[in-house]
């Protein structure tokens, strides 16, 4: 991923509408991975709409920093829902 906070918030913009597959830190050494499509892109935070078959939430929000600190680890996926390498 990009090494600013804008290059992550223009990459993020880029691919609103996507499904992806995130990795986030729980604390505690847990790791929780959750799929969804990526909705909204906002000045400081990005909002992904999680599969609700799979997921208690609708909806999650991250900082463009949790992805700059590698809190957050973000894998978009194809239409066969294949991860695409490099992103």
């Amino acid at each position: 991923m990009a090494k600013t906070l804008a290059d992550i918030k223009k990459a993020l913009d880029l691919n609103v509408g996507r499904r992806l597959t995130l990795k986030a830190n729980g604390g505690r050494r847990k790791t929780i991975e959750r799929c969804g499509i990526l909705a909204e892109t906002y000045p400081s935070v990005f909002v992904i709409e999680l599969d609700q078959e799979e997921n208690a939430f609708e909806r999650v929000s991250y900082s463009y920093a949790d992805v700059l600190t590698e809190t957050v680890q973000l894998t978009f996926l194809d239409d066969d829902n294949m991860a695409i390498s490099g992103q």
